[in-house]
């Protein structure tokens, strides 16, 4: 049966409305998923809440407090389904159940092997269920949650400036910027809903970046992301600014079979140290990713120069492809974009599909994706 036959304007409208409120959680809720409900009698809302933060309410216990005693006999509209288990907060299908609500509609199925089995309790109760409502809408919001319980990754996001002419730093190596204030403020903010971000030793000698979230408005409520640098060889120097950002988590990983260079300085500086499989002396992505993952992040996103870049393109394992295009020519001379196997035929073409193409500021940003990835 089709949405439009399943499912009326009027759930549309309201499964709408808690999708906007989940987006609202978007820098904030990690590891979490970005979740929105609204509960509503008869066409009246009664009650709206979202997932503000890991470990706060979750978005159907805001909503239940909102409506009150009028969510007795309601239907709820969640983006996800309601959690079934005691976690940092009671399980979301009890709540709804104890509120007395009549009728509950999700978005999408919540493959979480701790959380899922909300909507067969709310069955088992007696309470209306239904699924698949603007479930893609709803899924954009978690991307990477989705991905990890899926596949055993995160969700990958290459985040690139360059020239017109495709270079991303001069042949001296000087890099800023490529792009201006404008672009730079849209990449914390991808920096800001991220998990982790990943960078290579060669871009901490060249440009001693701190990999922070550094916006005015300070939409992450504090919450900054893990920085891993990868090191095959324990280069990243203890006097990096990465070390010098009081709080903030920093993983250095090195191949393994350099555990001759221990890394002691770098750990008595505040990293942590960490060796992976490697392929010809360098970091395998797919083991980082898993090594990710199984730390709970969602989103990671990948800084880096032409080299660690080329690596993730080349095994397959990015998502989403977000590059921003400076209007200058910057010449032949100087660093292109990505390090990747020579290319001899057309037939051997890496395909990208594009997504969205906007200007910011003065600069041009282009969000694609691998085709045949994601």
């Amino acid at each position: 049966m089709s949405e439009v036959a399943r499912f009326s304007a009027a759930d549309h409208r309201h499964m709408a409305r808690a999708i906007a409120l989940a987006w609202r959680g978007l820098y904030t809720t990690e590891p979490n998923p970005r979740v929105g409900c609204v509960l509503v009698q008869g066409d009246e809302v009664v009650g709206e809440g979202w997932h503000r933060y890991a470990g706060g309410p979750h978005a159907e216990v805001e909503a239940l407090r909102q409506a009150g005693a009028r969510a007795r006999g309601a239907h709820a509209y969640v983006t996800l389904e309601p959690c079934n288990h005691h976690g940092r907060t009671g399980p979301c299908s009890e709540a709804l159940l104890e509120a007395g609500v009549a009728a509950v509609t999700v978005a999408g199925r919540d493959s979480h092997p701790q959380a899922a089995g909300g909507l067969e309790r709310l069955r088992e109760a007696g309470v209306a269920v239904r699924s698949g409502l603007m479930e893609a809408e709803a899924e954009a919001l978690n991307p990477g949650f989705f991905q990890r319980l899926r596949h055993a990754r995160p969700y990958v996001r290459i985040k690139l400036a360059a020239s017109l002419d495709g270079r991303t730093a001069m042949a001296s190596g000087e890099s800023r910027w490529v792009t201006g204030a404008a672009a730079r403020e849209d990449v914390h903010r991808l920096r800001a809903r991220s998990s982790a971000i990943v960078t290579g030793v060669g871009t901490v000698l060249a440009d001693d970046p701190a990999l922070t979230v550094r916006l005015a408005d300070d939409p992450t409520a504090g919450r900054q992301p893990l920085r891993v640098v990868c090191d095959s060889r324990l280069r990243t120097p203890v006097t990096a600014r990465l070390l010098r950002e009081p709080g903030q988590s920093l993983l250095v990983a090195a191949a393994c079979g350099s555990e001759a260079v221990s890394g002691v300085a770098l750990r008595e500086a505040g990293a942590e140290v960490l060796f992976l499989p490697g392929r010809g002396g360098r970091i395998a992505p797919d083991h980082l990713l898993a090594e990710l993952a199984g730390r709970g992040c969602n989103e990671v996103l990948v800084e880096a120069g032409p080299t660690l870049a080329g690596s993730f393109v080349a095994a397959g394992l990015v998502d989403e492809l977000v590059l921003y295009l400076a209007p200058h020519l910057m010449g032949s001379a100087a660093r292109g974009l990505f390090e990747l196997p020579g290319l001899a035929q057309m037939a051997q073409r890496i395909a990208l599909e594009l997504d969205d193409l906007r200007q910011v500021g003065d600069d041009l940003r282009i969000t694609a994706r691998l085709k045949g990835e994601g």
